[in-house]
């Protein structure tokens, strides 16, 4: 029974072969490599002893004492901060670190200057990256700004203070209680003597008069809104031929241009010459509803027949 059990056909002894021969050779294989690797890395402990150990005798070589303390590598800060007069716009290097800033920190200046930036006041440094309140507050009395790193305007600035030009327009005298000028004469620079006169009324009142045709009163000036009647009593009418507007030759668009005659007048009295014929006098049109006798009254002086 036992025999039967472990019979194995040819084939079948051939495979069963083969897997044996394939586990034999990978259990090799795994005990040969596991051994090399293990004996080839040293443990974190094997490489702290051995520095250590590397550590003494290169200290041994360079006659440091076996309790003295290592030497230092590296820089830990230890620099000696001094304090004196500086500008930020001059300032090498060398000169910023002895002030304690730090070498980025003189890197940011460095480069603020090469790109055209200029300190011009004390505060203009309190904008240094990585400058802190205490830092600034010790330096701040050692800030010194040349005054040739100011604007090349503030020069003719300061000049034109204090030697003033005489090119310099001077405001007009204005004029005192009883004297007057000619309005139909004065131009705009003597308008602005007229106390409640500034430029702006000044050239109101001479593009009012063009329009016009000049002033035969003075009360027409109340024609403009929101004139000053104070100024009134300054401008005296003087003597000028008006300009006269022909009421029978004139076209619409011509009547309609004078103040006194809108387009409604106009077009009445175009109307009234086509129905009626010429006009000799403006009394023609007081039964028109657009020319009350207050109109009529202040049209009469610029009108002919």
């Amino acid at each position: 029974m036992w025999r039967e059990f472990f019979y194995f056909q040819r084939s079948d002894r051939r495979v069963l072969l083969l897997l044996l021969l394939v586990l034999g050779v990978a259990t090799l294989l795994f005990l040969t490599l596991g051994r090399s690797s293990h004996t080839a890395s040293p443990t974190a402990a094997d490489t702290l002893q051995a520095s250590h150990y590397d550590n003494r005798r290169y200290q041994a070589r360079r006659g440091y004492s076996r309790h003295a303390p290592p030497p230092r590598y590296y820089y830990t800060g230890g620099r000696r901060v001094e304090r004196f007069a500086f500008d930020p716009n001059s300032a090498d290097s060398t000169q910023l670190l002895r002030l304690g800033l730090r070498p980025w920190q003189v890197r940011n200046i460095y480069k603020y200057r090469a790109a055209g930036g200029v300190y011009r006041k004390k505060e203009d440094f309190a904008r240094l990256y990585g400058l802190d309140a205490k830092t600034y507050r010790e330096l701040e009395p050692y800030i010194q700004i040349s005054p040739d790193y100011a604007p090349a305007a503030s020069l003719v600035k300061e000049r034109a203070t204090r030697e003033p030009s005489d090119s310099t327009p001077q405001r007009p005298r204005k004029l005192l209680a009883g004297e007057t000028i000619p309005l139909n004469h004065a131009d705009t620079t003597l308008l602005q003597r007229v106390p409640g006169i500034g430029s702006y009324w000044a050239r109101r009142i001479v593009a009012y008069r063009q329009l016009i045709g000049g002033f035969h009163s003075r009360e027409q000036l109340k024609d403009l809104e929101g004139f000053p009647v104070n100024a009134l009593a300054f401008m005296a009418v003087d003597d000028i031929a008006l300009k006269k507007i022909n009421i029978n030759t004139a076209t619409l668009r011509q009547l309609q241009q004078h103040p006194y005659i809108n387009f409604h007048r106009a077009k009445a009295i175009v109307d009234y010459r086509r129905l009626k014929g010429p006009i000799s006098n403006l009394q023609q049109l007081q039964l028109l509803r657009d020319f009350t006798p207050d109109i009529l009254e202040r049209l009469e002086p610029y009108v002919e027949y």
